[in-house]
């Protein structure tokens, strides 16, 4: 059995928001698989994932001084909602917990933090509990003081401040993956400039241009970049980023953007990150993870070998685990 591990999943919100139950098994809500209850645990479980990276988004509005102490306070009920699921499930923070997690027949939950400020500055990375938060993306849909991102509504799009380059390199120092995802593109080489070269980096949920020429995707020359460090970039489920109308694309859409990334930089350079729950709406045929076999199918169409398969669901996203926290 392969390794299946989502790089992004935003169901957390739901929580946060609504009281959703991580632990409980939902149907695909009133908008029918669009825009939430797109995952669970339970679902992710029967769709055959062994893991997947379970985000905490930053709310853009928080008062500085009372952003860290929320956020701990917001693992913690994330900590509580996964291990009282009543799945088999551990929450790990490295390569060796995952393994260990596999080897006992248990799901393996990574988690990241989506907008890194959410913490009151770069040296408020200590106070996160026990290593937990593996990945941050640096900013998330509005400006902070860390950079801008690559929304419309930001441009002209800066790069990354002071701040934001002091926090990649604390992040290095404390091995956490430095994630590009969101980030303008004068961000992106901002942060690489500083980012230690021994370390990987990736983009975590993205499109890319070559297949669909629009600015929340990364270009040819971003994924050699995140190639060269040994990251990955991971390609989300977004029907909109993906080129496809709202309401009737198709996972084939996903599949024509994973084979550029390995056009463009090999087979090892890209994953699966879909975006479940972060107000995305999927392919007709792959609204929720329940569906994820669809994309399996996709790629053998495709002619992707089982190995090339493999990799793509979960062992490059692994390998990147390996290399920065072992």
């Amino acid at each position: 059995m392969s390794d299946v591990v989502d790089a992004h999943v935003e169901s957390f919100v739901w929580t946060r928001v609504a009281g959703y139950d991580l632990g409980r098994r939902h149907g695909a809500g009133a908008m029918r698989g669009c825009f939430y209850s797109q995952a669970d645990l339970p679902r992710m479980v029967e769709a055959g994932m062994t893991g997947a990276v379970l985000s905490v988004a930053t709310n853009p509005f928080r008062s500085k001084g009372r952003r860290t102490a929320i956020l701990v306070r917001n693992l913690e009920r994330l900590q509580t909602a996964v291990q009282s699921s009543g799945e088999r499930v551990s929450l790990v923070t490295d390569r060796a917990g995952y393994d260990r997690a596999r080897a006992a027949g248990r799901f393996a939950c990574f988690v990241a933090l989506q907008g890194g400020n959410a913490l009151g500055a770069p040296e408020d990375l200590a106070r996160l509990p026990g290593a937990l938060v593996s990945r941050i993306t640096l900013v998330h849909l509005t400006a902070s003081p860390l950079g801008s991102p690559s929304a419309p509504s930001s441009r002209p799009a800066g790069g990354l401040t002071s701040e934001g380059k002091a926090l990649v390199e604390a992040m290095n120092a404390s091995r956490i993956l430095v994630d590009l995802a969101h980030i303008s593109p004068r961000g992106f080489w901002d942060a690489l400039s500083v980012h230690d070269r021994d370390q990987p980096a990736i983009v975590s949920h993205t499109g890319v241009r070559g297949v669909h020429d629009m600015w929340r995707n990364v270009d040819d020359r971003q994924i050699r970049a995140v190639a060269d460090l040994g990251g990955v970039v991971g390609i989300m489920f977004h029907a909109g980023f993906l080129g496809e109308r709202f309401w009737s694309g198709r996972a084939e859409a996903i599949v024509r953007h994973v084979e550029y990334v390995i056009d463009v930089a090999g087979e090892d350079a890209v994953a699966i990150g879909s975006d479940f729950d972060g107000l995305i709406v999927g392919p007709r045929d792959l609204r929720t993870v329940s569906e994820l076999a669809v994309l399996v199918q996709r790629m053998l169409d495709r002619g992707f070998s089982s190995e090339r398969v493999g990799k793509v669901l979960g062992a490059n996203y692994l390998n990147v685990v390996s290399r920065i926290r072992p």
